[in-house]
């Protein structure tokens, strides 16, 4: 990534940046300064996210990106957003932005409100005795989850821009010194579950009510002329999770941390640290080393989300009624089941199906699934590229030639799983047969980002400063993206 000549004229600065979390006033936040860095190299680029910026790549330098996101110039306030949260369960009341800041907000041409928020940008107040830096690692793994998040179809921040600074930083868990780096997120609210918590704490309930009214009139503006809309919005919200936890299980994917400071107040996936794609379907998967009685293992994620939901009634009873919170609620539930099961019937191809039908269809591939070491991944991968219209004919044909069918053909739970597949294949009609192969390859994508696989790009980036595997590993997973 060579840099282009420095123009005096920086699109990003440019931008028209609005005052949205600002004008609510300085109860929610504190203004700070961004570290200086003894060297910036831009390690990546998100282009992918220009356009909804109303910019193109062509019209945006390295340098571009170096000046507004590295050496944060010309930008000012720069504000540090307080919050609490429940972390593992007990609730802490000193936490806050304490390795990055809202950068800014910009109005998309989707007429969405974004946030550009840091990680890894310095020392705030509530740095806790920390550096407020983020390793180059991490950086690189947050670039990577979010752009296997979004070629997924969940609904994730993303990395816009990720830089290199030259420090070296001293971690417990990773070999020390190691380089650090900061990213910008881009994502469509910096306001977290934790940032209400943190107001009930401080009984200021005239606060939640002003920052609920921005956050409807912001995110939820349909709700507006609603009488009812406080309680609207929590029903809505409690929607948007249990989407979020189903896309999440259907993808494989264990965010690890979620705490009620990693939930987002408007439903959408963020803040990636020791996540991990399930290699295989074990349900008790625990992406954290730290997590050691797997509170926030695989399986666990739907209902750790539905209690964090519970766990904002307490902040939010003053001003929405909680009868009508606990009816809210059950809307995670409905959107959860639903939305689990269409995702992984399409998994397996199938669009349209009796309910009862893809819930025997749906049991029967996750027990085979968790009683074999079979690939979870590489299991729907098979299905994608060796499915053919020979298999309406006869079960046999099903995974013919994979190597799953080679091993585990002649199991029961394979034969039983085989059999509801082609009972369903053979109820649909030439057009939908053909639909099945699309729905599938739309659904399944070749590559993922399990550990090993992240590792890899690691070892070149630290043993010999070969930047080319993940640049190569960002561009297969956009040409899926692009597929689709």
């Amino acid at each position: 990534m060579n840099l282009a000549d420095t123009t005096t004229h920086n699109p990003f600065i440019s931008l028209i940046y609005e005052t949205a979390i600002e004008s609510l006033g300085h109860e929610y936040y504190d203004v700070v300064n961004a570290a200086e860095f003894p060297q910036h190299i831009l390690r990546w680029r998100n282009d992918d996210l220009l356009p909804t910026l109303g910019l193109t790549p062509q019209q945006v330098t390295n340098e571009h990106f170096v000046r507004a996101f590295g050496k944060f110039e010309q930008r000012q306030p720069l504000l540090a957003l307080r919050y609490h949260g429940y972390q593992f369960g007990e609730y802490n009341p000193m936490l806050g932005d304490g390795r990055g800041f809202l950068y800014g907000q910009v109005r998309g041409l989707d007429n969405k409100l974004y946030d550009f928020g840091t990680k890894g940008s310095g020392k705030t107040p509530y740095s806790r005795g920390g550096d407020g830096m983020l390793t180059l690692k991490g950086g690189v793994r947050e670039v990577l989850a979010a752009e296997m998040l979004n070629c997924m179809r969940v609904n994730t921040s993303r990395c816009l821009s990720m830089v290199e600074t030259g420090m070296s930083l001293w971690r417990g868990d990773e070999p020390s010194p190691t380089r650090s780096c900061v990213i910008i997120r881009m994502s469509q609210s910096h306001i977290r579950f934790g940032t209400f918590e943190r107001l009930n704490y401080l009984k200021r309930s005239d606060l939640t009510r002003r920052l609920l009214d921005h956050v409807i009139a912001t995110y939820y503006s349909h709700l507006q002329g609603e009488e009812d809309k406080y309680t609207f919005f929590y029903a809505e919200l409690s929607k948007r999770v249990g989407k979020l936890a189903a896309q999440w299980m259907a993808a494989g994917f264990c965010h690890a941390v979620l705490n009620t400071d990693n939930m987002s107040i408007t439903g959408e996936s963020f803040d990636y640290g020791p996540y991990a794609f399930i290699p295989n379907y074990d349900p008790h998967f625990t992406a954290a080393y730290f997590d050691y009685n797997g509170r926030y293992c695989y399986i666990n994620q739907p209902r750790i989300c539905r209690f964090n939901l519970e766990l904002l009634q307490k902040a939010l009873k003053d001003v929405i009624p909680q009868t009508d919170m606990e009816k809210g609620i059950k809307n995670f539930d409905q959107e959860y089941k639903l939305e689990y099961q269409n995702l992984m019937l399409k998994k397996l191809g199938i669009e349209r199906i009796n309910t009862f039908k893809g819930e025997e269809l749906l049991q029967s591939t996750l027990s085979f699934l968790k009683y074999y070491p079979v690939s979870y991944h590489g299991f729907f991968a098979d299905l994608a590229s060796t499915f053919s219209s020979k298999w309406q004919n006869n079960e046999e044909n099903i995974l013919k030639g994979s190597e799953i069918k080679n091993c585990f053909g002649t199991t029961e739970l394979f034969i039983n799983w085989s059999r509801y597949y082609h009972q369903i294949l053979t109820d649909l009609s030439p057009n939908q047969l053909e639909n099945v192969a699309k729905v599938l390859s739309e659904n399944n994508p070749r590559t993922v980002i399990l550990r090993p696989v992240i590792e890899s790009v690691w070892k070149s980036i630290i043993e010999e400063d070969n930047w080319q595997p993940f640049y190569d590993l960002l561009h297969s997973i956009s040409e899926l993206t692009a597929e689709k």
